[in-house]
């Protein structure tokens, strides 16, 4: 993801109603996301689909690390050479 350009990218909550055609826009052209503040204050992150996606997708992948981490110091992993054996048996015909 492009990183905020502060200067475009914080808009009150006011011009973001006045113009969200354009805002939109913005968002799809430039990739970035759209901070939208409310009585001065962060109030909403207005993203691309595209994006919005591939940061969910990487929040999942390191979330299924960190469970991996935890199975395996507990001692529930399945050893690498048991893995590919088993993977081996199943592709043989």
């Amino acid at each position: 993801m492009p990183r905020l350009k502060p200067s475009q990218d914080v808009q009150p909550l006011s011009a973001f109603r006045a113009n969200a055609a354009g805002f939109l826009e913005q968002v799809r052209t430039t990739k970035r996301p759209l901070v939208l503040t409310q009585h001065g204050r962060s109030a909403a992150v207005v993203l691309d689909v595209d994006e919005y996606e591939a940061l969910v997708e990487q929040v999942e992948v390191i979330r299924d690390i960190r469970d991996a981490k935890a199975e395996m110091s507990r001692g529930e992993g399945i050893a690498h050479e048991e893995i590919v054996a088993e993977l081996r048996s199943r592709l043989q015909p």
